[in-house]
């Protein structure tokens, strides 16, 4: 097994109205020795907006907002903007986040040149019933049955986890997301491409856009994408999570797979045990008890620097030997 350490407790909530509820799940982009966290915090009553803090460094917080970095501005977003993630592509930085309007939890998407000033770009997901998705879905291969208990009756499915790739793949911007219980993937030229006509045609090949199911007892009720996709001469590493449902709740672990660069669909390998899960008193008792809910890497030499919400309240950070977790995941799949 792959020896992870887990570093410790990165941020905790404060007295600050904005972030009074909890802190979780930040994204995270390294520019040099400095790491950028945009992170969900959460007002009483699950108010959320995204702040900010600057850290020297995997583990040393130099500078953190007293203020929400970005606050709910839009209908689609008025009950929060949750658990971001960020890449940079070219000269752009897309940050993407869930839109929460009190009903419906959507992925959207802003963008920058700076890291400073960020336009909202919308929601990007589909905006989908259940009706719909089972109308366009249910002439073609079955899906597993847990897209009916998760799903069912919806207005609108909730569409979360919304991850871009950090380049395009085969020139076109690729991101996952995930309708439950799966990890599904989009590729297209330009995000203009996302229209009715566009989705319509997605679900009526959806089977074709699973990338990720579940597998493994760790993440047998659902999985979903977590930190951005890291590339390797191996392929690419995607950090995610996995939850089963025990007796006293579900478990959110930290899981790891290997997928191939050209054709990310494809799955080389991935580890059949957590990378890590709730084992802390941290991890394990918070607003939502064992969660490890990883959203952002950091890379220093070696080691990769994993962030993570812990137990919904907290960020904490754990880390792994990249090149010791892609041989792993190489040699499993060379066993198949």
């Amino acid at each position: 097994m792959v020896e992870v350490k887990k570093e410790g407790v990165i941020l905790n909530k404060t007295a600050l109205d904005f972030e009074n509820e909890s802190v979780l799940n930040p994204a995270v982009i390294k520019e040099g020795d400095t790491i950028y966290l945009f992170y969900r915090a959460v007002h009483i009553k699950n108010q959320s907006s995204i702040g900010y803090c600057r850290m020297d460094g995997p583990l040393n917080v130099i500078e953190r907002m007293d203020a929400p970095f970005l606050s709910p501005k839009f209908d689609y977003e008025k009950h929060g903007m949750e658990d971001p993630r960020i890449v940079k592509i070219d000269d752009t930085y897309y940050l993407t986040y869930i839109a929460f309007d009190g009903d419906n939890a959507l992925g959207a998407l802003a963008t920058s040149t700076n890291l400073q000033h960020f336009e909202r770009q919308g929601i990007i997901v589909p905006q989908i019933s259940y009706s719909d998705f089972d109308r366009l879905t249910k002439h073609k291969p079955v899906l597993n049955e847990k897209y009916l208990r998760y799903n069912r009756g919806a207005n609108i499915l909730a569409d979360k986890d919304l991850v871009l790739f950090p380049r395009r793949i085969n020139g076109k911007l690729t991101f996952l997301h995930r309708i439950k219980p799966d990890i599904q993937i989009v590729s297209v030229k330009s995000l203009t491409e996302l229209n009715n006509v566009f989705w319509e045609d997605y679900f009526l090949h959806f089977d074709q856009h699973i990338m990720l199911a579940p597998k493994y007892a760790h993440e047998v009720s659902y999985i979903g994408a977590g930190c951005p996709p890291i590339e390797t001469e191996q392929g690419w590493l995607l950090i995610y999570h996995g939850v089963k449902d025990m007796i006293k709740g579900y478990e959110y672990s930290c899981c790891a797979a290997l997928l191939d660069l050209d054709d990310p669909k494809k799955e080389i390998a991935r580890l059949s045990y957590p990378l890590f899960k709730p084992e802390l008193d941290y991890e394990l008792a918070g607003d939502v008890d064992d969660v490890c809910f990883p959203t952002g890497t950091a890379l220093f030499g070696d080691k990769l620097y994993i962030y993570y919400g812990a137990a919904d309240e907290l960020i904490a950070c754990a880390s792994v030997s990249l090149s010791a977790l892609v041989n792993e995941l190489v040699s499993i799949g060379e066993a198949k």
